[in-house]
């Protein structure tokens, strides 16, 4: 094929005919070691008002994943169409070779590769080029892969040892697959202490089988102990991620660890407790499990006076496995400190960035009460008939120290007012300051709803440590399918296992003044849910706890606070006071304060103010309008640019397309403008404040030009009907031939016959419905 040819093929037949080959010649299994079109990542969701929509710009797409088997990927392979060359693609591939923490990256536009190596020696080329014949085998990269990661030859058993492949066809994320592997090689490395950070809602758990999986089925650990501290954690796990276990699996009950399973789930209060006779875990001997994996090991796991520390240091011996979202990092403890530095982090503000984890908007409201504070009047008495301190109270006393039931209620009508402006069956967490609080607001919601609560009984319910009936009802809450209940106070017992798909409204009345906690708090709405809508979720605030997003630590790498001397315990001392970021809160204790109830204090809303989270993951004012301006201006330089594309695009539903791509649909659009106007005029009003006309306007212009007299009777007809049906649909709804099967074209012909007998082909009538195009937008290069 000559230069000229092989520079008409799409970059899709460069690979069929030319990359693929080269690549199976090298001796690479097609089917379990080459894959192509892999979509990493997704591309994040952008979100403004009530609007969203997927950046699909931002998505990352590798032409070709080669791998040594199945989840141990050794490089990237990126295509390019031969007009391009050879080396054009390879700072794309070296992008995703970066992400999957690959040594080898390819670019190819059919004439050659150009490669990256990233473990080349001193000296040796990182970048070189070869012919199509040339490619290296597989054997190549693995050792190239080994080398890079440190992989020993003693060490591959385990490395290669096979994921558990499920029915469904389910695979890991990237993420996840770096997770596992980075995991397994520090293990086969003899590593003993393994540390995960992972963000709430990328599928801890699922990591956590497959490294265990692997780590069992190569004999590497017989009796493996999955720890965790809420009961639904474990019963979740129990009949989700860990079924694959089957009969081999068990959950440590009535205090007591049966030998006769391998795999054991259990709640670290099943095992151990304050008197010896609870110490369950002490009825083995110390080398009975193999591995221990700690699920959220940031919650206490790592204080020296823990009950799982306790553990921990009873199966010393063991491999041992710390998953969280939140490494705890203060002056005294560390968990880093004492698993090690994280072998793998992927944190929310990257979920997000990819599109696997769900953005938020943030309604920061402020209560006259709580910012500007309050004094009570000289000799006031609370609703007991007991004298009220005279101090001032603050946002920090409310609900802990002082009652204002006025305050309360406002809350409750603001969440209310949200929820019926929006969807009032969204599913809705409210966190409060304690039991107390939570039954308050539970009260206040349910006046506040009116009908759909004297409905529904279970519109609204408090889940909380003390409650039988409500924590009877958590399943439900977490179930899509029920549709009950769909608002739950709390105060401590959401705050982490529960897998919470749908929830779509977090609302915090509670002081936070722990990152952990904090964390913990906004991951019950981070988990996306395309089935149910839910793309995105909204952080109503009324304690500026999101204030904590301008931390630089929210979700930044965890840096080690306490540093021993040599001569020093490399285990952090115990805090002299209780720490603000023990979030182990026993949620079966209501306020241990005698609170200050005030039923006739007035309280109003003074400052609201709503924030998104920008490209740059940093909170913005912005509504969806100005997103979608930046967007376009960033596709067209100017006005007229904008014009001669629209004008020169053969189809215009290929702008739209591209401008989807951006996240800017423009049925939101629509939405966001409140006027139905045609899609040329809503992108020009919107980037370039032209004046709007609607579709019918134009139409109407276009019959006033009286342009059709040129045409035949057949052809005007056809013309003049499609002029109705872009006033009525759009310019899209023209531009698809299959428009000519509807009325009121049945009445003229089939479309052949229209197109034949009218236009004398395909390409007159693509002439002409062009022209027609052309007369639609005339008017705009002159506006």
């Amino acid at each position: 094929m000559d230069k000229a040819e092989k520079q008409k093929l799409s970059e899709s037949d460069i690979c069929d005919l030319f990359i693929t080959p080269a690549i199976k010649q090298a001796g690479w299994d097609q089917f379990t070691q080459v894959r192509r079109e892999v979509t990493l990542t997704p591309g994040p969701i952008i979100v403004r008002g009530n609007l969203s929509s997927r950046n699909k710009k931002k998505k990352k797409f590798a032409d070709y994943v080669l791998s040594w088997q199945p989840g141990l990927p050794l490089a990237i392979v990126e295509a390019k169409d031969n007009k391009h060359g050879v080396s054009d693609g390879l700072q794309q591939a070296l992008g995703y070779s970066e992400i999957l923490d690959l040594p080898s990256a390819f670019s190819s536009n059919g004439d050659g590769f150009a490669q990256h190596n990233r473990a080349a020696a001193d000296g040796e080329d990182i970048e070189t080029s070869f012919g199509m014949n040339d490619f290296p085998d597989a054997e190549s990269l693995y050792a190239r892969y080994c080398l890079f990661h440190g992989v020993e030859p003693d060490e591959k058993p385990l490395v290669e040892q096979p994921y558990y492949l499920d029915s469904s066809g389910k695979e890991p994320r990237y993420y996840q697959v770096e997770a596992i592997n980075r995991t397994i090689e520090a293990i086969a490395k003899g590593q003993r202490r393994v540390l995960l950070v992972m963000a709430t809602g990328t599928g801890k758990t699922y990591t956590t089988f497959q490294i265990i999986w692997r780590l069992w089925k190569a004999k590497q650990a017989k009796r493996i102990l999955f720890l965790a501290d809420r009961n639904i954690l474990v019963d979740q796990t129990l009949v989700n991620d860990f079924k694959p276990f089957g009969e081999a699996m068990t959950k440590v009950r009535n205090r007591k660890i049966d030998p006769a399973y391998e795999i054991h789930l259990g709640l670290y209060q099943a095992l151990t407790g304050p008197e010896e006779t609870e110490k369950t875990f002490k009825s083995v001997s110390r080398d009975f499990f193999d591995l221990i994996v700690i699920d959220e090991c940031h919650r206490g796991s790592v204080s020296e006076d823990s009950a799982w520390r306790e553990i921990l240091d009873y199966f010393s011996g063991a491999i041992q496995v710390g998953m969280t979202a939140t490494p705890k990092e203060t002056e005294y403890e560390s968990n880093i400190t004492y698993f090690g530095d994280p072998v793998y982090t992927y944190t929310l503000k990257q979920g997000i960035e990819d599109g696997f984890l769900a953005p938020y908007k943030v309604i920061r409201i402020d209560i006259d009460k709580d910012v500007l504070g309050w004094i009570p009047p000289a000799g006031m008495v609370d609703d007991l008939g007991n004298p009220v301190e005279q101090r001032e109270y603050n946002r920090a006393d409310m609900d802990r120290i002082l009652v204002l039931n006025q305050r309360t209620k406002l809350v409750a009508t603001r969440v209310m007012q949200y929820l019926n402006a929006t969807d009032p069956m969204a599913k809705t967490i409210i966190f409060c300051e304690d039991i107390d609080h939570a039954e308050r607001m539970r009260k206040a919601i349910v006046n506040a709803a009116g009908k759909i609560a004297r409905d529904n009984p279970r519109y609204v319910m408090r889940i909380t440590g003390d409650s039988v009936e409500g924590k009877a009802q958590l399943d439900n809450f977490i179930d899509p399918e029920q549709p009950f209940p769909v608002i739950v106070t709390t105060s401590q017992l959401l705050t982490t296992g529960v897998d919470a798909k749908t929830c779509k409204l977090i609302v915090l009345d509670q002081t936070i003044k722990s990152m952990t906690i904090f964390k913990q708090i906004i991951g019950r709405g981070t988990r996306i849910d395309e089935d149910n809508n839910k793309f995105f979720f909204t952080i109503m605030d009324f304690k500026k706890a999101t204030e904590l997003f301008r931390d630089d630590a929210f979700d930044g790498a965890p840096v080690v606070i306490y540093e021993p001397d040599d001569d020093d315990d490399p285990v952090p001392p115990d805090p002299e006071e209780p720490d603000d970021d023990d979030d182990n809160v026993d949620d079966d204790t209501g306020s241990s304060t005698t609170k200050i109830v005030v039923s006739g204090v007035t309280a109003r809303i003074i400052a609201e103010r709503i924030e998104y989270v920008g490209s740059d993951g940093k909170l913005i004012t912005e509504s969806y309008r100005d997103y979608a301006r930046t967007a376009i201006m960033s596709e067209f330089s100017s006005l007229d640019d904008f014009i001669r594309r629209w004008n020169e695009a053969d189809r215009k539903q290929a702008i739209i397309d591209e401008l989807e791509k951006h996240g800017v649909v423009l049925a939101n659009l629509q939405e966001a403008v409140g006027r139905d106007i045609g899609d040329f005029d809503l992108l020009a009003h919107i980037a370039y404040d032209q004046p709007p006309l609607t579709r019918r306007e134009r139409a109407e212009q276009v019959k006033k030009r009286n342009y059709f007299t040129k045409y035949g009777d057949t052809a005007r007809a056809v013309l003049q009907a499609l002029l109705d049906k872009y006033a009525d649909e759009g310019i899209a709804a023209i531009e698809d031939t299959k428009v000519l099967r509807l009325q009121p074209f049945h009445g003229i012909g089939t479309p052949l016959e229209i197109i034949k007998g009218a236009f004398g082909g395909k390409a007159g009538y693509d002439a002409a419905l062009s022209e027609l195009e052309h007369q639609i937008y005339e008017q705009a290069s002159n506006e």
